[in-house]
Formats: C-alpha cells, sequence, structure tokens
C-alpha cells in the first residue's frame, strides 16, 4: 500500500508541475519585461546596431522586452577562450529577437545554450560515398544551429553582420531561422504556422520559389537569393529569411508573393521600415 501511496503522491506532483510551469515561466517573463532596459544595454543597441533605428517605435520597445526575457532564459558559453560580455549577449539576442516580434512566441523553446567562438570555426563531419566508404571532412563555418538545444555563432562574423544590416547576409538571422525551422522537429523549410490552413498556400509559393533559385544556382543566373538557399528547403528558408529582413525591397519587387508569405509568417513588413 505504502508503495502504491507513494507511486501516486509523485504522479500527482508531477502532474502538477507540468500544470503549473507555463504559468510559472509566464509569470516570471511578465516580471523581467517589466524591468527597465539597462543603460549599458541601450548604448551597445546604438553602437552596434544600425538596423535598430529603423524599426518603429512600438517595435524597437518590443525589441528590448524580447531582448531581456531571451537573456534571462538563455545560457552563453564562450569557446576557444573568449570571455562573454554584455556586449557580445545583447548583440546576438537583439538580432535573434528580431524573429519574434509581433508574434506569440516561446523564445525558441528548444534552446538552451548559444555557444559563440571568437571567430570562424571548424566541424567534423562523416560523409559516405556510393561504395560505402566513410571519410572524416572538415568545415570552416560561422554558425550551426543544432535541432536540440544549442546554436554556435562566430562573434566576428555576428559582429560584422550587424553592422551591415542591408547587404542580405546575417549569420544570427540564419541560424535562429534554423531554430523556428526546428521547433516541430523538424528541419524541413516549414516552420510552425499560425492555422493549418495557411500550409498549402506556403508549400506552394516556396516550392516554385525553392525550385526557380536551384535554377539560378545551375545556370549562375543572377538572385538577391544567396545561392546556398539552393541546397535544400531548409537552407531556402533561412536564406529568405536574412533578405526578408535585410533586403525587403528588393525582395518584394522580385518575389511579392513570396514575401506576402513571410510577412503573413513573421507578422512584420520591413519594406515600410525607414
Amino acid at each position: 500500500m505504502l508503495a502504491i501511496f507513494i507511486v501516486t503522491l509523485v504522479s500527482l506532483i508531477a502532474i502538477a508541475y507540468i500544470g503549473f510551469k507555463p504559468r510559472y515561466v509566464q509569470y516570471k517573463r511578465r516580471q523581467i519585461a517589466k524591468q527597465a532596459f539597462p543603460s549599458q544595454w541601450r548604448q551597445i543597441l546604438k553602437r552596434r546596431m544600425p538596423f535598430f533605428r529603423a524599426l518603429p517605435t512600438d517595435l524597437q520597445l518590443q525589441l528590448k522586452k524580447q531582448i531581456k526575457i531571451f537573456l534571462a532564459e538563455k545560457q552563453f558559453i564562450g569557446c576557444q577562450g573568449l570571455t562573454i560580455t554584455d556586449e557580445i549577449r545583447v548583440t546576438i539576442a537583439a538580432q535573434a529577437c528580431l524573429l519574434l516580434l509581433n508574434r506569440h512566441t516561446n523564445y525558441y523553446p528548444k534552446l538552451k545554450q548559444i555557444l559563440v567562438y571568437p571567430s570562424l570555426f571548424i566541424v567534423n563531419n562523416q560523409q559516405q560515398n556510393a561504395d560505402g566508404v566513410i571519410w572524416e571532412r572538415q568545415h570552416l563555418l560561422s554558425g550551426e544551429s543544432w535541432e536540440y538545444g544549442k546554436v554556435v555563432l562566430s562573434w566576428h562574423t555576428a559582429v560584422e553582420d550587424a553592422a551591415e544590416p542591408y547587404d542580405g547576409h546575417n549569420v544570427v538571422i540564419h541560424e535562429f531561422a534554423h531554430q523556428l525551422d526546428q521547433e516541430d522537429g523538424h528541419s524541413n523549410g516549414a516552420p510552425i504556422l499560425e492555422n493549418h490552413k495557411d500550409y498549402a498556400a506556403w508549400s506552394a509559393v516556396m516550392n516554385q520559389e525553392f525550385a526557380a533559385l536551384q535554377t539560378c544556382a545551375r545556370q549562375q543566373l543572377p538572385s538577391i537569393f544567396n545561392y546556398y538557399g539552393a541546397t535544400n528547403p531548409a537552407e531556402f528558408f533561412a536564406v529568405i529569411t536574412e533578405t526578408f529582413f535585410e533586403k525587403p525591397h528588393q525582395f518584394y519587387e522580385h518575389h511579392q508573393a513570396l514575401y506576402q508569405q513571410m510577412s503573413h509568417f513573421f507578422k512584420l513588413d520591413p519594406v515600410n521600415w525607414q
């Protein structure tokens, strides 16, 4: 009987915890959002984030709130001797939280840690040929998104990309777009949309535009999208997210249907930002 009682008690505690935790998380976020945005963080935004001045005032205020919550919940880890500072944390968080504005969000729920290297880092990947021979290949990367819990970034690249907000390249936006894509457990270029009925239009437009970029890449035709987006649908979504935020006018002019899909998903219209 005692054993049954203990099992029942543990089960009830677990159920109560599962039911209570989301409410507690929301309570903590509301409390964090009420706190003043530190003055030193404001100076970092002014110094490192030229795009911040282009945002409408309501989005500036919203971004500051998102940054506070993001930094309270995510752990930053310096690699290869890099010391994590507020400069690093705020600069990366500001770019990552740009993707959360105007949307009901759970702040990249799978993400626990952001690993930051001083510059480009080496990743070893196994590859296999048609004969079954496996070998190690090294890749020099500026960013990587893991489906379970981590984003890896080059601080040097993150700083350079933040300083050039209109060139269409941003490693932080790229890797955090992957995080959005991976929230449902699949990295396939289809993030969780607001309504189930949205997927048909999303799929039709994305497939058409992805095929068009593949054609451009094969034939070396001009495109506002980086050819890397032709690799697979997941990379396509990450690449067009960079372009959506950094080259919105060209995006809208040349790919209006795709822009409208992105605008509907992000609840933003950067064409109208200054």
